[in-house]
């Protein structure tokens, strides 16, 4: 997909609009056109069929049901988005190719200032170190961009590569729930990572278009 054909100005919707850049990549708000190919890159595999990183088994599903999941999904958010609560879904690009989701949720954004992160990358993408730069990019919007207080995340103990990106980026543990996954009760790991500690390790190789205009919509 051709990323520079994506920048058209949308004063009705202007999160269609949001790009937030890194030296590696460049995560897009998703529109129909994104989500139909992450729909596709989903169907394609995003882990072993033997694992389960996610709370909700939404890959457990045969295509084409998938596929269509996936845009109801991200039409859903859309429809739903309010400044009280909010989900903003962003397609991760690396080298002009989709590779992944990337996502941040709030609830009362405007008083708590606290957001939470969400991620997948197609299989062919693991383990090159995308994770981290996209969990990188997501937290600049939250933090510099929208100027929040706190971010939260969470995998499950088998997780490897969530728990990795995540000590690498410095949060403090908060704790372990318990979570169905497939049937079975599995350890949820808890994260967070305060204004403070994200200044730490803040880049200034970061950029963020169109945000301006999205800032209603989310505060």
């Amino acid at each position: 997909m051709n990323c520079e054909a994506l920048q058209v100005n949308h004063p009705i919707w202007p999160l269609f609009d949001l790009v937030v850049r890194t030296p590696r990549l460049e995560l897009r708000y998703i529109d129909d056109a994104i989500g139909s190919e992450l729909a596709e890159l989903a169907a394609a595999g995003v882990h072993d069929p033997a694992f389960m990183p996610f709370a909700l088994p939404w890959t457990d599903v045969a295509p084409p049901q998938l596929q269509i999941n996936v845009m109801q999904w991200y039409w859903r958010c859309r429809a739903e988005l309010t400044p009280t609560q909010w989900h903003i879904d962003l397609g991760v690009f690396v080298d002009g190719r989709l590779a992944g989701s990337t996502s941040l949720e709030a609830h009362d954004f405007a008083v708590l200032r606290t957001f939470k992160t969400g991620s997948w990358l197609g299989r062919e993408f693991h383990g090159s170190g995308i994770g981290k730069e996209m969990r990188a990019a997501s937290l600049h919007l939250g933090f510099a961009g929208l100027g929040a207080t706190e971010a939260t995340t969470a995998a499950f103990a088998d997780n490897g590569p969530s728990l990795g990106v995540t000590a690498s980026l410095g949060y403090t543990r908060l704790g372990t729930v318990r979570k169905l996954r497939r049937g079975q009760s599995t350890e949820l790991l808890t994260f967070r990572m305060g204004r403070e500690q994200w200044e730490g390790i803040r880049r200034v190789d970061f950029t963020i278009d169109g945000l301006e205009p999205c800032l209603a919509l989310l505060t």
